[in-house]
């Protein structure tokens, strides 16, 4: 498997360690990236105007792949502003209250239920799940919002998507890719998942407690319209109790439609996002009764603000990142060597074919593709070329092909499916009302030694 590396591949890999330097530094990272678009548009097309194009292109190109997730989480914020001002969230999350007493008990409590209904449901749509009925829970029992927010994503866009258990939709790629039943990725990665899961979580944990323990600041995103709390005379004591228990209802039989009718992914989030509309509206005007139907448009405002504040910082780096995969031949065109599958993917096989096999650089050089491919923020993209390569390394080394495949799989979904890509794991971030940047900052060091213990751990596999 032979790829050209160009001029555009070496720029593309200079802009990304510019980019993780200056968000390690906490720089902003926006005209880097947007000097990264041009620069990749005026190396491929040698045009001014189509390289100052691009950079619109760019941005057109990012905001539509995120307009899905901006709009369930506006909705979302805007159903939460109703709840909480009408008192409702308050009767909601006080049988919660029993069990999370402490940040301890709140960090795993809200993991594993992310985990679980991650397992069925993919991620996006469990963080609105979660996130809009456990947060205040959480931040009463003394752990911060950005501590639900690792939380909730290590358990669901990590451990839970890295597997894919349920769905399946990960191993079928990989186990395509590498010629090898589906069944056989699923077994292999098990003890992978469960290293990676177990190591990158408790190391996380003991990282926030030790915040929390220092009193440590943990900034938050303020809305446009701050919560000033609830008010009790929009509703009566009985109103409220039968809107929260009708409320969560209603979200248990969206997870049991879910089920039953195989909605995943973009599928699910968008019934989450549908049904919370409606309870928007209902509960709006219940509450608010004759100004009900201006009070809902106020908002379904207020949601959309916040969402487009928290995602526009993310808008220009996703831009750039989203130049790896497929959208480089939407933005500037198809510049790319004939062969070319996207400059991730080629510098994934780059490297496969640079370095010496033996065992433990097979190992090595497959969480490398997998962490390589990541980096577009997706996840799923780039594991077709880590089961291909795994098939490679197997075949000449005599190592386990399943193993590998699901190393470079676990790897690939980790960093690109939400855990240190800002704007994959937005979602988690935006609910709870953090900034994704610092959620990617406070993943990155549990990430990474998450990463290396689990390739320690498949060296002894394979």
């Amino acid at each position: 498997m032979e790829v050209d590396i160009t001029l555009v591949h070496w720029i593309y890999v200079t802009f990304i360690v510019a980019i993780i330097g200056f968000m390690l530094f906490r720089r902003d990272t926006t005209i880097v990236c947007i000097v990264g678009i041009l620069s990749l548009a005026a190396v491929s097309t040698f045009s001014i105007s189509d390289s100052v194009s691009s950079l619109f292109n760019s941005f057109i190109f990012a905001i539509t792949e995120l307009l899905p997730t901006i709009l369930v989480i506006s909705i979302i914020v805007a159903m939460s502003n109703i709840l909480t001002i009408s008192g409702i969230n308050e009767v909601m999350i006080s049988p919660f209250s029993k069990i999370i007493k402490n940040p301890t008990t709140a960090f795993w409590t809200i993991g594993i239920l992310m985990m679980l209904i991650s397992f069925f449901f993919w991620p996006s749509p469990a963080v609105a799940l979660i996130g809009a009925v456990l947060l205040p829970v959480a931040i009463r029992a003394g752990l911060p919002a950005l501590g639900t927010a690792i939380a909730m994503n290590l358990f669901g866009h990590g451990i839970a998507l890295s597997g894919d258990f349920i769905i399946q939709a990960a191993p079928k790629l990989t186990a395509d890719a590498a010629g090898i039943p589906v069944g056989d990725v699923i077994h292999a990665s098990i003890p992978l998942v469960l290293t990676m899961g177990i190591v990158t979580t408790v190391v996380a944990y003991l990282f926030l407690m030790r915040d929390i323990k220092l009193n440590k600041t943990f900034r938050t995103i303020e809305t446009f319209a701050p919560i000033q709390g609830s008010d009790e005379k929009l509703l009566s004591m009985t109103a409220k109790k039968i809107l929260a228990l009708l409320i969560p209802i209603i979200f248990i039989i969206d997870v049991i439609l879910m089920f039953r009718l195989n909605l995943q992914g973009g599928d699910a989030t968008a019934l989450i996002g549908g049904t919370a509309l409606l309870i928007l509206i209902l509960t709006t005007c219940l509450a608010h009764k004759k100004t009900g139907l201006e009070k809902s448009t106020g908002y379904l405002i207020e949601g959309f603000q916040f969402g487009f504040k928290v995602f526009g910082p993310v808008i220009p780096i996703a831009a750039f990142f989203y130049l790896g995969d497929a959208g480089f031949y939407t933005i500037i065109g198809e510049y790319l060597p004939k062969h070319s599958e996207g400059i991730v993917n080629d510098l994934g096989v780059a490297l496969a074919n640079i370095v010496p096999l033996t065992p433990e650089v097979g190992a090595i050089t497959l969480t490398g593709v997998g962490v390589l491919t990541g980096l577009d923020g997706s996840g799923f993209s780039g594991i077709s070329l880590a089961g291909s390569i795994a098939q490679l390394f197997s075949t000449a080394i005599g190592a386990s092909t399943a193993t590998l495949t699901a190393l470079g799989q676990v790897a690939a979904i980790w960093v690109g499916g939400g855990t240190l890509i800002p704007w994959a794991l937005i979602p988690a971030a935006a609910i709870c009302g953090v900034d994704p940047f610092e959620l990617a900052r406070k993943n990155l060091l549990p990430v990474s030694i998450g990463l290396a213990v689990t390739t320690i751990v498949a060296m002894f596999l394979i």
